[in-house]
């Protein structure tokens, strides 16, 4: 699961353009919006989209769930490897 979450943070970074962030500085148990990153709703769809890109999982804002599965890099990570499709479970390549 670390691996996944260090692969997520460096989404984040890359996604989100944090040029004043490292992946490495992010903690994992952190919120990630107001408090901890302090990322926004446009930070949200931007991360979802690019959640869906590279693990082939949606995340929608009617997910009732939204809110609790972008709570954290850990929280994140849990849906990622839970939802994503069987080939990219261990890192494939999307196809």
């Amino acid at each position: 699961m670390r691996e996944l979450e260090a692969e997520i943070k460096k989404l984040i970074v890359d996604a989100l353009m944090l040029e004043e962030v490292s992946p490495d500085e992010i903690d994992s148990t952190a919120p990630l919006f107001i408090e901890g990153l302090g990322l926004d709703s446009i930070d949200a769809l931007e991360l979802a989209v690019a959640i869906d890109e590279r693990f082939a999982v949606e995340i929608s804002a009617e997910d009732a769930d939204a809110r609790d599965i972008f709570a954290s890099v850990c929280s994140l990570a849990a849906h990622v490897a839970a939802n994503r499709p069987p080939a990219l479970r261990r890192g494939g390549p999307l196809a």
